[in-house]
């Protein structure tokens, strides 16, 4: 019983320092990013984490359940802009990055 009362510490005490927080969801449905009229639609289907645009990307349709943040720059970091489900808009192409 003391063994494994011992175990059982060791795995709160880890799961303390580690934080235990879930993983990232993806945002289920699509979102789909307009380059030129010469090009496919991107579209990127359940996405999750930190997602760079295309480099002649223009516009964004956010067609998932939840807000996505359009970011100017690639790493999905500092001022962002939220597309709330059902909008879109215009991204900066080249450097531009988005987060669902």
């Amino acid at each position: 019983m003391r063994e494994f009362l011992v175990s059982l510490a060791a795995a709160g005490a880890v799961l303390a320092l580690t934080g235990a927080t879930p993983a990232p969801r993806a945002a289920p449905g699509t979102v789909t990013v307009f380059s030129t009229e010469l090009q496919p639609l991107d579209v990127y289907t359940d996405p999750s984490g930190c997602n760079q645009l295309p480099t002649l990307a223009h516009v964004l349709m956010n067609q998932t359940d939840r807000p996505v943040k359009v970011y100017g720059n690639p790493f999905c970091l500092g001022p962002s802009l939220s597309v709330q489900p059902g909008y879109g808009t215009h991204v900066p192409g080249g450097a531009g990055s988005f987060s669902a």
